[in-house]
C-alpha cells in the first residue's frame, strides 16, 4: 500500500468574532455530526485543557467508517489542529486558524493535508481531483457549521 499526500485549502467566513468563533468551534459535543448533516457517533474524551481525543463511527452510505482524531487547541492563537490517528486517512492532519475581520466578525483558514492510502500509484491529476472534491465536503460542513454557529451565538449576545 503507498501513501500519498493531499493538500487543500479553504477559508469560511463567521458573522460571529473571533474568540466567540474559537470557543464555539473547540466546544465539542456529541451531536455534532449532525450539525453538517452527517450521521454517526462521536464520543468526546478531555485529556487535559489543549488535548482532547475523537471517537467517531460515521455512517457513509451504509458503510460505518472508525475514526479516532487528537485535537490540539491552541487558544492564544485561537488556532487547533487534528491528526487522524486511526481510520482510513491516517496520520491525516487538518489545521484551524480564526482570524479576525473586525469586532463582528472573523474568519476560518482551514488546511486538510490528508493523507491517501492506495494500492495504485497516483497520477497528478487524480491527486488534484481528491483534494478538488474533498475541499469540497469540507468547506460545505464548514458553511453549515457557520449557519449553525451564528444562530446559536445570536441567542447569546
Amino acid at each position: 500500500m503507498r501513501a500519498f499526500s493531499v493538500t487543500y485549502k479553504f477559508s469560511q467566513p463567521l458573522t460571529v468574532p473571533a474568540r466567540q468563533a474559537y470557543l464555539w468551534c473547540t466546544d465539542y459535543k456529541p451531536n455534532d455530526l449532525s450539525l453538517m448533516n452527517m450521521k454517526g457517533l462521536r464520543i468526546i474524551e478531555r485529556i487535559s485543557s489543549d488535548t482532547i481525543i475523537l471517537r467517531e463511527v460515521i455512517d457513509r452510505g451504509g458503510k460505518k467508517v472508525k475514526k479516532i482524531k487528537l485535537i490540539k487547541l491552541h487558544p492564544a492563537t485561537l488556532s487547533w489542529h487534528n491528526v487522524q490517528i486511526s481510520g482510513p486517512n491516517k496520520y491525516s492532519e487538518f489545521l484551524y486558524q480564526i482570524d479576525p475581520i473586525n469586532r463582528r466578525a472573523s474568519k476560518l483558514n482551514f488546511t486538510g493535508i490528508m493523507v491517501i492510502y492506495s494500492k495504485l500509484k497516483l497520477t497528478r491529476r487524480a491527486i488534484r481531483k481528491i483534494a478538488s472534491t474533498e475541499k469540497r465536503s469540507d468547506s460545505t460542513a464548514w458553511k453549515l457549521l457557520a449557519k449553525v454557529m451564528t444562530q446559536q451565538l445570536k441567542v447569546i449576545r
